[in-house]
């Protein structure tokens, strides 16, 4: 076949089938392996393979949440935009971002913090299971970890893979000592396309196979 003429779908089949080759004789844990497998394709980075950090019986509690009717708030609308909207539908869930609200704006002003800050304290006013995924915003997690150790919020599942050089390995090992579940990339790899990619990896482990 003519890689102009293949679907998405057999561009995806033979994208995993070589991300499997590469991986060689490495053995993952079966559980994580689809999460991380979406990652690597979304990125051609192996190095997650090693980096990513799965806590507190992580998967299990985002599919929970997910079956559930979750939340899933994001901390760009970039992430928002990846994530499945089919795959959210088939479970009654929802994304949402608020970096952009009015409220956020507003809040953060009042308060002299980044909209990302404003954005968690908005999301914990949500009822119900969540998911709380950030690729971008290292405060994000920062505030998270505050309001957790607080008892203010306790999401079913932070997501947590900012990419960059300030605050963002600090932010990561700090949202690993809260007594929650986590997906963490270690050191200063990630992004919007990852959170997404995980998030998705979870619709997806859900409804169908790699």
């Amino acid at each position: 076949m003519s890689d102009l003429l293949a679907s998405p779908h057999e561009i995806e089949r033979r994208s995993f089938q070589i991300i499997g080759k590469e991986l060689g004789d490495r053995v993952l844990d079966p559980e994580q392996e689809p999460i991380i497998k979406r990652v690597i394709h979304t990125t051609a980075d192996f190095s997650y393979a090693d980096s990513l950090v799965f806590t507190n019986d992580a998967i299990e509690h985002g599919k929970q949440a997910i079956l559930a009717g979750a939340t899933i708030v994001t901390d760009t609308n970039m992430a928002l935009a990846g994530i499945s909207k089919p795959g959210l539908a088939r479970f009654g869930c929802q994304a949402k971002c608020f970096v952009a609200d009015p409220e956020a704006a507003k809040m953060a002003q009042e308060n002299g913090t980044t909209r990302s800050v404003a954005s968690v304290n908005l999301a914990a006013q949500i009822e119900g299971p969540l998911i709380y995924a950030v690729g971008n915003a290292p405060t994000a997690l920062l505030r998270l970890a505050q309001l957790i150790e607080e008892g203010a919020m306790k999401p079913d599942l932070i997501i947590g893979v900012p990419v960059g050089f300030v605050n963002v390995v600090e932010s990561k090992e700090r949202i690993l000592e809260c007594d929650v579940p986590c997906i963490v990339a270690r050191g200063r790899k990630g992004g919007s396309n990852v959170a997404a990619a995980i998030c998705n990896a979870l619709l997806y482990s859900l409804t169908r196979t790699e």
